[in-house]
């Protein structure tokens, strides 16, 4: 079964700002909640997103079992959009599309997941007791974080 999550915030900065902070995996780390152990393994010398680019992690979403996930940048629209695809990882599909509006106030972010679960019935059954939680505890938390930098 395919899943959606959406989560909006508005920035206060510039877009400019906004753009080069996102579209650098560099910066994931710091969004993310410590105990899902995020590490870049990627080295990104030069940190310009581009539709084709490979990044690779190491995450630990559950009991602290380290995994490994790689993603590709599928679109790139300049300070406007960006989509990353899971092209390895826990996810049987995983789609993340992220959008920069800029307004009175700075920038409006959207995300939108879409994402499925390997298992088909267990999946669904996992997505229902922690999956979905655990989304929704990142998605907070990374709210939090950058309501205090932005």
């Amino acid at each position: 079964m395919k899943y959606r999550l959406f989560r909006e915030q508005q920035l206060n900065c510039d877009l400019e700002t906004a753009w080069k902070f996102f579209s650098s995996a560099n910066n994931l780390s710091e969004i993310t909640p410590k105990d899902m152990g995020f590490t870049v393994l990627t080295e990104l010398e030069d940190d310009e997103i581009y539709k084709g680019m490979l990044i690779d992690y190491y995450v630990s979403p559950l009991f602290g079992i380290k995994m490994k996930w790689q993603t590709e940048i599928t679109h790139v629209d300049f300070q406007k959009n960006f989509t990353d695809f899971q092209k390895k990882g826990p996810y049987r599909l995983w789609n993340h599309h992220h959008e920069f509006i800029p307004n009175d106030e700075g920038v409006l972010m959207r995300d939108t997941i879409d994402y499925e679960l390997p298992a088909g019935f267990l999946g669904e059954i996992a997505h229902r007791l922690f999956v979905r939680k655990k989304l929704e505890y990142i998605f907070d938390y990374r709210f939090r974080v950058l309501s205090r930098l932005f």
